[in-house]
Order: C-alpha cells, then sequence, then structure tokens
C-alpha cells in the first residue's frame, strides 16, 4: 500500500492506521483526542512551515477534554509523541530521502517544532481545565464538610454524598477537633501529613480529614474505643511534642473528640461534643493533649444548673473580692493547689512564688471564706466552687 498521495501528502488509510497505533501505544486512549494533528502536522512539514496559532490554540480544548475525562497528561502526551514519531516514516521527504537528503533536514525540523508547540498546547488546555474541576471538587467537598458537620442539609442527601468522599456513615463514626496556636487551612502542608497518618498507607481508611474555622476535623470510623485511641495516637505522634504545661502554660495544641454516633446525626452530635470539649479544656484551664468529650460530663451536669453553680460560687467565692489584688490571684493560688493534689511546694513551682507566700494566700482563703483549703473536710466546696467560676468565667463575667 502506498502512503503518500499524488499531491505529496499522506493517504488517510495511512494516518488511521498511524492514530489507532499511536492510540494503542498511549493505553487505549481515543482515537479522537487527536483530532486533525496528524493531516495538520503533514501538511506544515510538506509546506515547510510552522503551524499558525490558530491552529495551536485549536489543541488547548483537547487538553481540556482530556482533563475532564481523566486521562493523565502523561497519557495524552504519549498519544501524540507516538503518533508522531509513527507518522515519521511516512512524510514524503522521508520517503524521498535518497533523493533529497537535505529535505529530510527541514522535515524534521518543521516536525519537531509542531509536535512542541501541539503538546504546549494541549498541556495549557489540561491545566487550565485541571485548575477549574479542582476548585469545583474543592467547593463541592467544603460544602458537603458544613451540610455534615452543621447538619444544613437533609440526612439523604449527605449520606449519598458520603459516600463520593470516602465515609460509609452506616457503622459508628466519630470527630476529633484539633486546635492549635496557628489556624489550620487546607493548603497547610500538616493537613496533608495527618490525613496520610489517619488514612494509613493505602490511604483506604473510611475517614475524612479538612479543615474548617481554624481547626482541624477528623472523621473516623469509631467501631471500639481502640479504633479511637488508634487515631489519637496517630495524630497527637505526629503534632509533635509539647511544653510542659505546668511550667510553659502554653498549649501549642490540643484535641477535642466527640463521643461515637451512628449516620450523619451522629456525626453532627460527636462534631458539637469534641468542640465543646475543647471549649471547657479552655474555661478550666485543663492541659491535657486529648480532651474526651465523656470525661466533661460531668461539667455539662454542673451548667445544666446554672442557678445552683452560681449561687454556690457567689456563697463560697465572692468573700475573695475583699481581698488585696482581688479576688484573681486567690482563686489562681487555689486551683493550683488542687490541681498539685494539696502540695505547697509543687503549688508553688506552679505559680513561681515561694512556698511562704502560697502558705499565706491559703490562709487568707479561710480567713474571707471560712473554709480551710490545707483541711480535707473542707476542700470539696472550694473545688466545686472553684471549677463552678472557671466554667462562669468568673469574676470576669459577673454573676447572675
Amino acid at each position: 500500500m502506498t502512503s503518500t498521495r499524488p499531491d505529496g501528502g499522506v493517504s488517510a488509510s495511512v494516518l488511521a492506521e498511524v492514530a489507532a497505533a499511536g492510540a494503542e501505544d498511549a493505553g487505549g486512549l481515543p482515537v479522537e483526542l487527536l483530532g486533525d494533528f496528524l493531516p495538520v502536522v503533514t501538511a506544515a512539514v510538506v509546506s515547510g512551515r510552522p503551524l499558525t496559532r490558530r491552529q495551536l490554540t485549536g489543541y488547548q480544548p483537547f487538553g481540556e477534554t482530556a482533563a475532564r475525562q481523566g486521562v493523565a497528561l502523561r497519557a495524552l502526551l504519549d498519544l501524540y509523541s507516538s503518533a508522531a514519531w509513527r507518522l515519521w516514516r511516512h512524510l514524503p521527504a522521508v520517503v524521498g530521502a535518497r533523493r533529497d537528503p537535505e529535505a529530510v533536514v527541514v522535515a524534521g525540523e518543521v516536525m519537531l517544532r509542531a509536535v512542541d508547540d501541539v503538546v504546549a498546547a494541549l498541556a495549557e488546555g489540561f491545566q487550565l481545565a485541571q485548575r477549574t474541576l479542582v476548585r469545583s471538587e474543592e467547593s463541592a467537598r467544603r460544602e458537603f464538610i458544613d451540610d455534615l458537620l452543621t447538619g444544613g442539609a437533609g440526612v439523604a442527601s449527605v449520606l449519598q454524598r458520603a459516600a463520593g468522599f470516602g465515609l460509609h456513615l452506616s457503622g459508628p463514626h466519630a470527630v476529633a477537633v484539633v486546635a492549635a496556636e496557628r489556624p489550620f487551612s487546607d493548603g497547610t502542608p500538616l493537613i496533608g501529613m495527618l490525613e496520610r497518618a489517619v488514612l494509613g498507607s493505602k490511604g483506604d481508611s473510611d475517614a475524612l480529614v479538612a479543615s474548617k474555622e481554624g481547626h482541624l476535623i477528623v472523621v473516623f470510623p469509631a467501631p471500639d474505643p481502640d479504633a479511637v485511641s488508634h487515631v489519637m495516637h496517630q495524630l497527637t505522634s505526629r503534632l509533635g511534642p509539647r511544653p510542659d504545661a505546668a511550667e510553659a502554660r502554653a498549649r501549642t495544641w490540643q484535641i477535642g473528640v466527640g463521643r461515637p454516633g451512628v449516620g450523619a446525626e451522629g456525626v453532627v452530635a460527636s462534631y458539637q461534643e469534641a468542640r465543646d470539649a475543647l471549649d471547657l479544656a479552655g474555661r478550666l484551664d485543663l492541659q491535657d493533649p486529648v480532651v474526651d468529650a465523656k470525661d466533661m460530663l460531668v461539667y455539662h451536669v454542673m451548667l445544666r444548673d446554672r442557678p445552683a453553680i452560681s449561687d454556690l460560687v457567689r456563697s463560697v467565692l465572692t468573700p475573695l473580692l475583699e481581698a488585696r489584688g482581688g479576688a484573681e490571684p486567690l482563686l489562681a493560688t487555689l486551683a493550683a493547689y488542687f490541681g498539685s493534689g494539696g502540695n505547697a511546694a509543687l503549688t508553688a513551682r506552679r505559680l513561681h512564688l515561694s512556698v511562704r507566700a502560697v502558705t499565706y494566700r491559703l490562709e487568707r482563703v479561710q480567713q474571707l471564706t471560712g473554709h480551710d483549703p490545707t483541711e480535707p473536710s473542707q476542700q470539696f466546696p472550694l473545688q466545686v466552687a472553684i471549677m463552678g467560676a472557671k466554667l462562669l468565667d468568673w469574676p470576669h463575667v459577673p454573676l447572675p
């Protein structure tokens, strides 16, 4: 079969064979992604002129189509390069190389330039489409996360969309919320590292990692306590060591984790519990790396009866307002003393005071309140009142 036509081009049957072979080389991509590449390149080589800007612009849509079809850029470029080198031997200048060797050199230059220009146009179209797709996917993912965590959409809608993001909510799931001094955002490199840690080496874990309102959110399967412990270990081990909270009084990060729940409603409840746990930990100045919602239930019980806890704080602690310097130094001393197990020396180190100063403050508390912090039988009212004051943010916020 003759590959060239009388007009100096390449026959349509040969171009079809070259296109099919190139598509097979590229892993079976559709031949249609080549468009008119082969006849256009052949015409350019025959005429000895490079492709026009208008011709090159026409290849950007093929790059966009490939991106939307999920074709890898490498595979797309392989299709074009494979078709180009297969076409080479059929070009008139190559077929007649013995008669005019110089024509082969010119043909090679035009051919290489044409392929280079087309590849650049394809890559540009591919990347433009890919950026559009990424923005669309990010928007859809962000909308899904908001709906999932706030219950802003119907349950059926959330469950249907969850599978597309790797979540199957038929089993129990829990939510962890990570708060850090530096807010998390979707572009934070740390998120990618933590996501790989939670999802595992194969990335097949039924979990979702994202940022929301500056926090890192992790939705993960929680069929038993061991599963929760595993995820907490993965997170804490990669978030890095924290300073000694007792000395530095600074939390570089802290994790709140809600109780497991089933379905979309269970995720919403667990997320809210995780956030509440972090909020309570902040009010109570708890320095634990992981704050479990189930361990905070007692404080919720206290807050449910605000009149009673307010009355306790008023009757036990308001006399401290009469102290020189106000109530706060004495409140801080009581909190540190109870947190140290009643050890005055340890309390002094934590507060950077002398033991004598701590002892004086404890005596002053007894004088003003009538409760002796050093006497075990009298400690309980003070301890509960101190917790209540922290929960109510007293004395910064006046008692109702």
